[in-house]
């Protein structure tokens, strides 16, 4: 008899029923170069995503109520000379968005009032520092035009984008690639999961680490964490036998509160 491995899902014979076709965005071409994030993003106007483009790196921008078969020949924000890796509408003006690209640059756009009706190629603002690809931006939720992006130089940089420059570089906190970074919910605090199995509790300010679990998930697959409005921090990840699993932090003791 063969042990099995890899313990299959519960959810296995669960089935979703989709929506009606009017109810859908149909027909668009999802990049599948983007980074270990999400493709896409929402904000209470437009959907945003990343897309397929020849020649370099592009992303969608659909009113909430354009639903339906969406036209190959929809125009896109295209801006980039390489794919783009990850985008975020900023929390403080649902027309402006921020795109990481392969190109190492961070790039700012606004959106017109109802949507793009040509293609869009001119940034207000480009930021570059970044070494190597960038694939997390991230919008800080409470002082306007601070942004920041991470990328595979190991190194989160925060940006003043009304001039283009940089507050605060972090760049000797993490020996590997960043899987995921999050502001806590006033902007004090940022916690990130590392490719070394570590989740840190970062003072960007200050520009040290005020907490650090090591091992959060034993499995190699990417982890991720956020924070959450109480301040404890929940992450995902896999056990070393591929498991998928999730836990809540107490970053003031790095404890499991809970974990499945």
């Amino acid at each position: 008899m063969i042990r099995r491995v890899v313990r299959q899902s519960k959810f296995r014979h669960v089935f979703g029923q989709a929506v009606k076709n009017d109810q859908c965005y149909d027909d668009i071409r999802v990049s599948r170069v983007t980074w270990d994030s999400a493709f896409c993003a929402v904000n209470p106007k437009f959907l945003a995503i990343i897309v397929e483009a020849s020649g370099g790196g592009a992303f969608l921008v659909l009113p909430l109520q354009k639903t339906g078969r969406i036209d190959k020949a929809y125009p896109t924000v295209c801006g980039h000379t390489g794919p783009v890796l990850d985008i975020d509408w900023c929390p403080h003006n649902d027309h402006v968005i921020a795109s990481g690209s392969e190109d190492c640059t961070v790039m700012v756009w606004k959106i017109p009032e109802n949507g793009l009706a040509c293609a869009l190629s001119e940034p207000l603002v480009v930021l570059e520092g970044h070494s190597k690809r960038v694939g997390i931006v991230s919008w800080h939720p409470t002082a306007r035009d601070v942004l920041l992006s991470a990328g595979c130089d190991n190194t989160i940089m925060i940006w003043n984008v009304g001039t283009g420059e940089t507050l605060i570089t972090l760049d000797d906190m993490h020996p590997d690639v960043i899987f995921s970074v999050c502001w806590n919910r006033n902007g004090s605090l940022i916690c990130t999961a590392c490719k070394d199995k570590k989740v840190r509790v970062i003072d960007p300010r200050k520009g040290k680490i005020t907490a650090e679990k090591d091992k959060a998930h034993e499995g190699a697959r990417p982890m991720r964490a956020i924070f959450l409005a109480d301040g404890n921090i929940f992450t995902t990840g896999f056990s070393r036998m591929s498991e998928r699993q999730l836990a809540l932090w107490n970053p003031r003791h790095c404890m499991a509160l809970t974990g499945v």
